[in-house]
C-alpha cells in the first residue's frame, strides 16, 4: 500500500490539475443530479418488532385517520378578559382558523376544538396522510398560512406536532461558524500560513458539501432521516480537517528536509496517507457497527455519516495532495515564529513534550493511579443515565412548538401533548373495546381518554389516552408499560383482541428500550473489532486492550458530563438548555461509534511512531517518550479543532444536536489531553517491554498490514519506499529474536 499511495501522491504533485478537475466535475455532477432527482430526506422512525410500530402498522392498514400524521393548533384571546364561549369575536376567529386550515393541501381533517376548564385555551388537531405522501412544503404551507393569520387576529395562535417533528430543517447556528473560526485561528497559529490553514478547512468544506448533496441520491436506496446531515456534519468536518492536517504537517517536514514538491508530497502520502487510510476505515467500521442496533434509521443515518467519512479519506489522499503540489513552496508562506525543536528520524520532536514525557515516565504510577481515579468519578453518573426523548418544552421560546406546548400544558395538563393511540384488532371481537377504554381511562397514570373510533369493517379500534405526566417523563415511560403489561391482560385475557401503545411517547419508550437490550452486543462488536485490527497492526496483545479501556474511559466520562448537563441541569444555562431533559435513546449509541473510531485515530498516530521508535531502539521507556514528543504537537492541534467544531454545535436550539455535540467535545478533550498524553504513556511505561508481546502462534495466524513500515520511510530519506518497508521488516524480525 506504501508503494501505491508514493506513486498517487507523485502523481498528484506532478500533474495537480488533473485530480483537481476529476473532483470538480463529480461535484457538479453530484450536485446537478441532487437538484434534478434528488429525494427529500425523511424521519420515519418505523422499527420493526416494537409494539409501537405494530400498533401504527394496524392503524395504517386500516387506513384509520390516527395513522397519518398530525399537527395541532392552540390559540388563546389576545384580550386577558375574553373568554371562548363567551366573545363572538374569539369564537368567530377560531371558526376562521379551522376553514382556512381546512382548504390546505393534504390537510384530511381539522378536529373539534378542546377547551380549557377555565375557557382561555383552545386546542384542536389538524390531521395530515402518513409520511410518505407528505413533504417540506406542506409544512412550508402550514407556517405561511399561520403568519398571515396572525398579523390581525384577535387570537395568539401557535403551532407544534409531528409535522414540524418530521419536516422542520434545523436552521444553521452561528456556532457553526465560529467552530470555523476558531479552527482557522488554531490552524493559522499551528502552521504559520494561509495557505496551509486554508487547505485543510477547504477540504473538510468541500467535502461535506459533496457528501451532503449526495445523500438524497443515496435515499433512493435506502431511507436516509432528516437530521443525518447535521450528525454527519459534525464528524465531517472534524475528520476532514484531522486528516489534512495530517498530510499538510508531513508534507512540510519533507520540505524542511529539501526534498522536491513531488517528492514530498508523494512521501507524506505514503505516510501519513496510510494512517489517513487505516483511521477512517476504524472509523467507518465503528460507525456501520450501529446496525447491530436494530434500529434503521439508526443504521442509515450511520451509513450516511460513513459516507461523508469516506470521502474525507478520499479526498485526504487524492485531492490534498494536488494542492500541495499547485501550492509548491508557497505552502510555508507567512511563517509563525520558529519553535523549540529538533529533528530526529525525519519527525518534528519537540523539546517542550520531550520533558514532559521524561516527567510522566518518572512519575508513571502516580499519574496512572491518580489520572484514572479522577475519570472513574466522572464516568460515575453513568449510573444514573436515563433515555427519553426531549418534548417541544425543551426548545427555546423563540421557537413556536415551545410556545404551544407551554399553552397546552397550562390550559390541559402536561401529558397532552404527547397522547398514546392505542390501536385494538377487534376482527374477531369487538366487546372489547368499551371495557378496555374504561381500564384505560382508571390507570393512575392517564388523565383522559377519548371516545373510542370504531371501524368494524377494518377491524379495528383506536382509543387516544392523555397521559397526566409530560411526554419525557419517567412516569409517562412507566403508565405505557402499566398498560400493556396490566391493564391490557386484565381486560382481553380470553379473548382474540389485541391492544397495542403507539404514539412518539410510546415510540421512544420502544426504540430506547431496543437500544439498551442492543447495547452490549454493539459494544462487544465494536471494541472486539477494534482491538484485533490494533493488534494485527502493531502486533501485540496489550497495546489494544489497554487502547480499549481508556477509549472506554473517556467515552464513559462523556456520558458522565451529559447526565451532570441534561438530567442534573449542572451549567445548563452556559449552552442555552431550557429544562433538563432525558438522554435521547441513539446518542450513546451514536457517540460510542463516532467516538471509539476518533480515538482508534489518535491511538494509530502516536503508537506507530512509539512502534517505530522502539524497532529501531529496543528502548520501550526511550521510545514512548519519543513518541509523544513527536506527535503531541499534532494531535492536540487536531484535537483543538475537532472540540472547536463539535462545541459550535451546542450554541444551536436542538437540544438534541447540543448533546451530541457536548458529547463528542468533552470525549475528544478527555482522550486526547488526559488519556493520550498523560494515561497511555503512563501505562506503556509501567508495562514496559511487555508492550510489544504477543504469542507465536497468534502472530503466525494474524494478517501482516505493515503501518511503521511505512513510517520508515521516514527514516531513509534517499531510499525508495520499498526499501525502507524492507529495513522496518528486519528491525523487526531482529526485535523478535
Amino acid at each position: 500500500m506504501s508503494n501505491v499511495l508514493y506513486r498517487l501522491g507523485r502523481y498528484a504533485g506532478h500533474h495537480p490539475f488533473r485530480l483537481i478537475a476529476a473532483w470538480v466535475v463529480t461535484a457538479v455532477v453530484v450536485v446537478g443530479a441532487q437538484a434534478a432527482v434528488g429525494k427529500e430526506l425523511g424521519s420515519s422512525l418505523a422499527v420493526p418488532g416494537l409494539d409501537s410500530q405494530n400498533a401504527a402498522d394496524l392503524l395504517s392498514e386500516a387506513q384509520a385517520e390516527q395513522a397519518g400524521i398530525t399537527a395541532y393548533a392552540v390559540v388563546t384571546p389576545l384580550d386577558a378578559d375574553d373568554r371562548f364561549g363567551a366573545s363572538t369575536t374569539a369564537d368567530a376567529a377560531i371558526d376562521t382558523f379551522r376553514q382556512e386550515i381546512a382548504g390546505l393541501d393534504n390537510v384530511r381533517s381539522v378536529g373539534e376544538p378542546s377547551f380549557s376548564p377555565d375557557n382561555r385555551i383552545a386546542r384542536f388537531d389538524i390531521q395530515y396522510p402518513v409520511f410518505e405522501e407528505l413533504s417540506s412544503g406542506d409544512l412550508d404551507n402550514l407556517k405561511e398560512w399561520a403568519a398571515g393569520a396572525r398579523s390581525d387576529s384577535p387570537l395568539q395562535l401557535e403551532l407544534g406536532g409531528e409535522l414540524f417533528f418530521s419536516f422542520e430543517e434545523a436552521e444553521q447556528s452561528v456556532g457553526e461558524i465560529i467552530g470555523l473560526l476558531a479552527a482557522v485561528i488554531i490552524l493559522l497559529v499551528a502552521f504559520g500560513s494561509v495557505i496551509a490553514m486554508g487547505l485543510p478547512i477547504g477540504m473538510a468544506v468541500f467535502g461535506l458539501a459533496l457528501g451532503v448533496s449526495a445523500m438524497p441520491l443515496l435515499n433512493y436506496l435506502v431511507d436516509i432521516p432528516e437530521f443525518a446531515p447535521q450528525m454527519a456534519a459534525m464528524v465531517g468536518l472534524g475528520v476532514g480537517i484531522d486528516y489534512a492536517l495530517l498530510l499538510v504537517t508531513r508534507h512540510r517536514e519533507h520540505l524542511a528536509q529539501g526534498l522536491s514538491v513531488p517528492e514530498a508530497v508523494g512521501r507524506a502520502v505514503a505516510t501519513a496517507g496510510q494512517s489517513v487510510i487505516f483511521a477512517g476505515g476504524t472509523v467507518v467500521i465503528s460507525i456501520l457497527g450501529l446496525a447491530v442496533a436494530g434500529v434503521p434509521f439508526l443504521t442509515t443515518a450511520g451509513l450516511a455519516t460513513s459516507m461523508i467519512v469516506l470521502i474525507m479519506v478520499i479526498g485526504a489522499v487524492t485531492l490534498i495532495p494536488a494542492f500541495l503540489g499547485l501550492a509548491g513552496h508557497r505552502i510555508n508562506g507567512l511563517r509563525a515564529s520558529k519553535r523549540q525543536a529538533f529533528t530526529m528520524g525525519g519527525g518534528e520532536i519537540s523539546a517542550r513534550w520531550l520533558r514532559w514525557g521524561e516527567h510522566v515516565s518518572r512519575h508513571a504510577w502516580g499519574y496512572a493511579i491518580g489520572v484514572s481515579v479522577v475519570l472513574i468519578a466522572m464516568t460515575a453518573p453513568v449510573l444514573g443515565l436515563r433515555l427519553g426523548f426531549p418534548d417541544e418544552g425543551a426548545y427555546p421560546e423563540s421557537r413556536t412548538e415551545r410556545r404551544a406546548y407551554d399553552l397546552v400544558a397550562e390550559g390541559f395538563g402536561p401529558g397532552t401533548s404527547g397522547p398514546l393511540l392505542i390501536a385494538i384488532d377487534i376482527s374477531q371481537d369487538d366487546s372489547t373495546v368499551a371495557p378496555l377504554a374504561t381500564a384505560i381511562a382508571a390507570d393512575p397514570g392517564i388523565d383522559a381518554v377519548m371516545p373510542a373510533v370504531v371501524n368494524r369493517e377494518a377491524g379495528v379500534a383506536t382509543v387516544v389516552a392523555f397521559p397526566n405526566t409530560s411526554p419525557q417523563a419517567d412516569a409517562t415511560f412507566e403508565t405505557v408499560q402499566r398498560l400493556r403489561a396490566e391493564v391490557f391482560p386484565s381486560v382481553l385475557d380470553g379473548s382474540p383482541s389485541v391492544a397495542h401503545v403507539g404514539g412518539a411517547t410510546a415510540i421512544w419508550a420502544d426504540i430506547g428500550e431496543r437500544i439498551s437490550d442492543r447495547l452490549p452486543l454493539f459494544l462487544a462488536t465494536v471494541v472486539g473489532l477494534s482491538m484485533v485490527l490494533l493488534m494485527v497492526v502493531f502486533r501485540s496483545v496489550l497495546v489494544p486492550i489497554k487502547a480499549a479501556l481508556l477509549n472506554l474511559l473517556s467515552i464513559g466520562v462523556a456520558y458522565g458530563v451529559m447526565v451532570m448537563v441534561f438530567q442534573w441541569g449542572w451549567g445548563k444555562d452556559l449552552i442555552g438548555l431550557e429544562t433538563t431533559v432525558p438522554i435521547v435513546p441513539f446518542i450513546p449509541m451514536f457517540m460510542f461509534a463516532i467516538l471509539f473510531g476518533l480515538s482508534m485515530d489518535y491511538e494509530v498516530f502516536l503508537l506507530s511512531r512509539v512502534r517505530e521508535e522502539y524497532l529501531r531502539s529496543g528502548d520501550n521507556d526511550r521510545s514512548v517518550i519519543r513518541g509523544i514528543a513527536g506527535t503531541a504537537r499534532v494531535i492536540t492541534s487536531a484535537a483543538l479543532i475537532m472540540i472547536s467544531v463539535f462545541l459550535g454545535f451546542v450554541l444551536g436550539d436542538d437540544p438534541v444536536i447540543k448533546m451530541l455535540g457536548l458529547g463528542l467535545a468533552t470525549a475528544i478533550f478527555v482522550d486526547a489531553t488526559i488519556v493520550r498524553m498523560v494515561l497511555v504513556p503512563a501505562t506503556m511505561k509501567l508495562m514496559g517491554d511487555a508492550n510489544w508481546w504477543i504469542p507465536g502462534w497468534l502472530d503466525r495466524v494474524l494478517p501482516t498490514l505493515d503501518i511503521e513500515g511505512v513510517e520508515g520511510i521516514d527514516t531513509a530519506e534517499q531510499a525508495g519506499p520499498m526499501t525502507a518497508v524492507d529495513v522496518s521488516s528486519d528491525a523487526r524480525e531482529l526485535v523478535r529474536l
